[in-house]
C-alpha cells in the first residue's frame, strides 16, 4: 500500500481521467458500447496476493469503465429522468469524499450537521414547501418514499391508539393505501420494505390521463371511513409528467382523516418555476414529499430528499439512541430523520446546486428543460412514421413509430438511435403500446443538442422504414 506521500499524485491521475471523461462527452456515444469482458480485462480474474500501487489501481479501474460508461453527464442523455451534475454540485461532492465526514450526528460532523440544516432550509425554499417542515438527505427517491411513508405510518396509526416502532404491524389496525393508478414501483417497494406490503394498495382512476378523480377518491375513502388511510398522488407522471390536481384532492383526503403523500421524483420541482408552478398548484397542502436532486437538481448520485409537514412523526419513525451517542444539542441531529447510521454529506453538494443556481438560475434551468422536450416532441412529430402520443406539457413526451404497413416499430427506432451513439432514449407502454419516452433533465442540453436527436430520430426512421 503506498504512504500518504504518494495521494497527491493519484488524486492528480484520478482527476486527469475525470477530466478527459468530462471533455468527450460531446463526442462520445452517449450509450456505452463495451462488453463486460471488455470492462474486466483490465482488472485482475481474482484477489490480487499482493497489493498493487494505488497509481496503477486509479489507471486499472479507469480503462475498466471506460468501454460501459454512459453519457448522461452530458446534454443529449433523454432515456430515463437522470441529471448531469452541475459544476459546483460536482467539485463539492469531490471534497466530500475527500473529507470522509459520516455525517449522521452533529458530533460527528458539526460541518456536515450545520451545512445541512443550511440545504433543509434552501430546500424547502426553492420548492416553496412548509418553513417548517422536516427533511431527510438519502440516497434517492425510494429510500425518500420509504423515509416519508414510515413518517405516515406512524402518523395514521397513532391516530389509532397504535406505537407502531414499539409493537410493530402484528395487531395493528390495517393501513389503507390509495394511490394513483400510474404510480411508480419504488412507492410499492417502499411499502413492501415498510411491511405494509402491495396488496394494501387501492388503485384510484382518472378524469384525465394520469390524474386521480376527485369522486373516484371520495368514493374510496368513504368505503373505509374508520381505516387509518394514506393517499399517494403523482408531482410529475412517469411517462407524460401528468400531475394530480392537489388543491382539490388535498382537502378530500384531509377531511377523511388521511395522510397525503407526493410522488415528486422529478415534478415537485416544477413548483420552483413561475411559469410551471401552476402545474402542481396546491401540493404545499400535502403532508409529506419525496424527491431527487439527481434529477432536476442536478446533483451527482446519489441524493434524494424526504420532507414531512409533521417533524415529530418524522422523528418519532426514525430516531433511535444508544448510550455512546453524543446530542447535537442546538444542532440538528440528520439520524434523528434519516434510516442511516453512517451516510455519507450527500446535502452538500445539493447545498451547493441550489447555491450555484438561485431562485432564479434553477427556474431557467427547469423551464428550459421542458422547453428542449417540446422542441424534440415537435421536431420528431414531423417525420413520416412518427405519431405524437403525448406532447410535453413539462419535460416527458411519448412518440409511436410505425412502419410503411403500419407495424409498431418504436423498439427498433429507440435500438437504432442509441446504436447511433448521438443520443440516448428508452421505451416505455402506453395505452398497450410501445413508444418511445423523451425525458429531459439535464442541466447542459443545449438547441444542438436538440437538433442532434431530431436528426438521429430522422436517420433511424427512414432506415427502418426503407427496409
Amino acid at each position: 500500500m503506498d504512504s500518504l506521500g504518494s495521494l497527491m499524485d493519484t488524486l492528480d491521475i484520478a482527476f486527469a481521467e475525470a477530466r478527459r471523461f468530462l471533455d468527450s462527452l460531446e463526442t462520445r456515444p452517449v450509450a456505452s458500447r463495451g462488453t463486460p469482458a471488455e470492462m474486466l480485462a483490465p482488472l485482475p480474474p481474482h484477489f490480487p496476493e499482493h497489493g498493487i500501487a494505488a497509481n496503477d489501481v486509479v489507471r486499472a479501474i479507469a480503462a475498466a469503465a471506460e468501454p460501459g460508461l454512459t453519457g448522461n453527464a452530458g446534454g443529449r442523455f433523454f432515456a430515463w429522468v437522470k441529471g448531469g451534475a452541475l459544476p459546483a454540485a460536482l467539485a463539492t461532492d469531490i471534497m466530500c469524499s475527500a473529507w470522509d465526514q459520516n455525517a449522521v450526528l452533529a458530533s460527528t460532523s458539526p460541518a456536515g450537521s450545520v451545512l445541512e440544516e443550511l440545504a433543509g432550509q434552501f430546500l424547502l425554499e426553492a420548492l416553496r414547501l412548509p418553513a417548517g417542515a422536516s427533511y431527510a438527505f438519502v440516497t434517492g427517491c425510494q429510500m425518500a418514499h420509504t423515509t416519508a411513508l414510515a413518517a405516515a405510518r406512524h402518523a395514521v396509526l397513532a391516530r389509532k391508539g397504535w406505537d407502531v416502532e414499539a409493537k410493530g404491524l402484528q395487531g395493528a389496525p390495517i393501513i389503507r393505501v390509495l394511490a394513483n393508478a400510474h404510480h411508480h414501483s419504488s412507492v410499492t417497494r417502499a411499502l413492501r420494505l415498510l411491511g405494509l406490503g402491495s396488496e394494501c394498495i387501492v388503485p384510484l382512476g382518472e378524469d384525465r390521463p394520469g390524474q386521480v378523480s376527485a369522486d373516484v377518491l371520495r368514493a374510496a375513502l368513504a368505503e373505509a371511513p374508520d381505516a387509518p388511510t394514506i393517499v399517494i398522488l403523482n408531482a410529475g407522471d412517469l411517462n407524460i409528467g401528468a400531475c394530480d390536481d392537489f388543491a382539490a384532492l388535498c382537502p378530500i383526503a384531509h377531511a377523511a382523516g388521511a395522510w397525503v403523500h407526493v410522488d415528486g421524483a422529478f415534478g415537485l420541482w416544477a413548483n420552483a418555476s413561475p411559469r410551471l408552478a401552476s402545474l402542481v398548484t396546491g401540493v404545499a397542502l400535502a403532508d409529506s414529499w419525496a424527491t431527487d436532486g439527481h434529477k432536476w437538481l442536478n446533483t451527482p448520485y446519489d441524493c434524494g430528499m424526504a420532507i414531512t409537514r409533521d417533524p415529530e412523526a418524522h422523528s418519532a419513525a426514525m430516531r433511535m439512541t444508544a448510550a455512546y451517542l453524543t446530542s447535537g444539542g442546538d444542532v440538528r441531529d440528520p439520524m434523528d430523520f434519516t434510516p442511516e447510521w453512517s451516510r455519507r454529506a450527500r446535502a452538500l453538494p445539493a447545498l451547493a446546486a441550489l447555491m450555484e443556481l438561485g431562485r432564479d438560475g434553477l427556474a431557467g434551468m427547469i423551464e428550459r428543460c421542458c422547453d428542449h422536450a417540446v422542441a424534440i416532441y415537435d421536431g420528431i412529430v414531423r417525420l413520416p412514421g412518427a405519431t405524437g402520443i403525448a406532447r410535453p406539457t413539462m419535460n416527458q413526451g411519448l412518440i409511436r413509430f410505425d412502419a410503411s404497413d403500419g407495424a409498431n416499430i418504436s423498439d427498433a427506432v429507440i435500438e437504432s438511435i442509441n446504436a447511433g451513439g448521438e443520443a440516448f432514449l428508452s421505451g416505455g407502454s402506453w395505452d398497450g403500446e410501445r413508444v418511445m419516452r423523451i425525458s429531459v433533465c439535464g442541466w447542459n442540453t443545449n438547441t444542438n443538442d436538440v437538433a442532434r436527436t431530431v436528426a438521429a430520430a430522422s436517420e433511424a426512421l427512414s432506415k427502418l422504414r426503407a427496409t
